[in-house]
């Protein structure tokens, strides 16, 4: 009787031909790119894409007619990417970030282990704080975005307050019996609270102080918050500076701040998940005085940087309290299946060559850090200057438009590249009326042109904000945005 053999199948997908299938897409992901003419976008039709709702195919179609889909679905993408778009606080790639997101993609694999995209890893991190003007020798960790890496900064920093209470948090919990609290902003971003509900303080141990007229934190508020809590034996875990409000763009006085959270033991923890970057600019550093005295710093680099969507980075000062915080703990394959640091490698599959297990939340993590360093090493820390202070003067041109123009009002002087005001009619309008009006104005504003602020609100009232990080967007947006605003105002404010 004859033995059975085992038939092995062909793998079933496309594992080569990457040269072939990249120029196949190229003229798809080109068109998306080309100029835009002066209409708006309408929103995505479901059902566009053959598949969308077909059910789980039993045979594929091949590479080829998968990527002609494709490029369908490419026809069809998010226009965060294209000069007009002024929402929020993320853009999409430049050209060489998303280049080299491919790259990181086939030949990356993981940030782990000894290979060339790994030391990308680290000289992006390395960079990145250089660019920020922190402090050197501070310790880095990429994270998917600033969730996260305000997440790793706040636990690091809950680790600190009870190890100063002779208590592991990490390692046993958080004790009985005592609170612990965090403090910062009405205007922090909500990351901040979510952040505090995962670490067992709860989205109520996040102290909200009230802000200024410029949008910073009210300092005599944050100190008389600080000294109620200590008189009641409330932990204070840490102090929060936002470098960049989401909806405002401003900077709170970093430097005074700080000394309000070391009067009180506190850690300072600096969210520039925005507007860190800004502290390059010699024209801006100014708004960023005792930035260097802070524990721990975040910053997103696809906001201002233009990595594209998916890349944030923890800063702290104590490499050892991070990763007493984060540590995953031994496992057999992992640390048994690696050489000690000190004995050389013969192998890249001999090292971890980091610490990037036991100094966030994530274990498997692609090398993000590659995007920074390709953006960072295409045009430079003179580069990026450039990008934020033509950013920042786009804000100021529409700052200065709205305070020129009879029926267009500021609503706060920028500090950085976010510009809030409104569109008023002669005569004026009750203020709810303005604000119902303003939001026809922006609801119009992206269905009928290319240009797409988002919208916040300042002092409870309605306002159109632009905030400028696209790497494409040029003088052109700008004026047209202020243009609409206004001739889109008037039709409806008088029809």
């Amino acid at each position: 009787m004859p033995e059975p053999t085992l038939t092995v199948p062909a793998e079933p997908a496309e594992v080569s031909r990457v040269g072939d299938l990249l120029r196949r897409l190229a003229p798809a992901l080109e068109g998306f790119l080309a100029p835009t003419g002066d209409t708006g976008f309408p929103p995505y039709v479901p059902g566009t894409l053959p598949s969308e709702a077909a059910p789980l195919p039993d045979d594929g179609i091949g590479p080829d007619a998968t990527l002609d889909e494709l490029a369908l679905a490419v026809e069809h993408g998010s226009r965060m990417n294209t000069p007009g778009w002024l929402g929020f606080i993320t853009t999409g790639p430049s050209t060489v970030p998303a280049v080299a997101s491919t790259a990181a993609v086939i030949a990356g694999g993981q940030r782990y282990t000894l290979h060339a995209f790994n030391a990308l890893e680290r000289t992006g991190l390395r960079w990145l704080a250089e660019l920020c003007g922190l402090p050197a020798g501070v310790t880095g960790v990429f994270s998917s975005g600033g969730s996260t890496a305000n997440l790793i900064a706040l636990g690091t920093a809950r680790q600190a307050a009870f190890e100063g209470l002779g208590h592991d948090v990490s390692e046993h919990g958080l004790p009985s019996g005592v609170r612990a609290r965090i403090y910062g902003s009405t205007a922090a971003h909500r990351t901040i609270h979510r952040a505090a509900a995962v670490l067992g303080l709860g989205r109520q141990g996040v102290v909200e102080i009230p802000v200024d007229p410029d949008g910073r934190i009210v300092l005599a508020e944050l100190e008389a918050a600080l000294a109620r809590d200590a008189r009641e034996g409330t932990v204070p875990v840490a102090v929060v500076a936002i470098a960049g409000v989401t909806d405002t763009g401003s900077v709170d006085a970093i430097a005074q701040v700080g000394a309000i959270a070391r009067r009180f033991g506190a850690w300072l923890h600096v969210d520039g998940a925005y507007g860190l970057p800004a502290n390059a600019s010699p024209a801006l550093r100014h708004l960023f005085t005792g930035i260097e005295d802070a524990d721990s710093w975040i910053v997103d680099p696809h906001k201002w940087l233009a990595t594209g969507i998916g890349i944030g980075a923890t800063f702290v000062r104590d490499e050892e309290l991070l990763t007493r915080a984060f540590a995953e703990g031994e496992a057999a394959y992992l640390e048994g299946a690696f050489s000690p640091d000190d004995v050389q490698a013969s192998s890249q599959f001999d090292s971890m060559a980091g610490r990037w297990a036991d100094q966030g939340v994530e274990l498997s993590a692609p090398p993000r850090g590659v995007l920074v360093w390709a953006v960072l090493r295409e045009i430079g820390r003179q580069g990026m200057i450039d990008r934020v202070d033509r950013h920042v003067a786009f804000a100021r041109t529409v700052a200065d438009a709205a305070i020129a123009h009879s029926r267009l009002e500021l609503m706060m002087e920028p500090q950085l590249s976010v510009a809030c005001f409104r569109y008023v009619p002669q005569g004026g309008l009750p203020d709810a009326d303005l604000d119902a009006l303003n939001a026809r104005i922006l609801e119009r504003l992206r269905a009928e042109t290319p240009i797409a602020p988002s919208s916040t609100r300042v002092g409870g009232l309605f306002a159109i904000r632009p905030c400028f990080v696209n790497p494409r967007t040029t003088e052109r947006e700008v004026e047209a945005l202020v243009d609409a605003v206004v001739r889109i105002g008037d039709r409806l404010s008088t029809g």
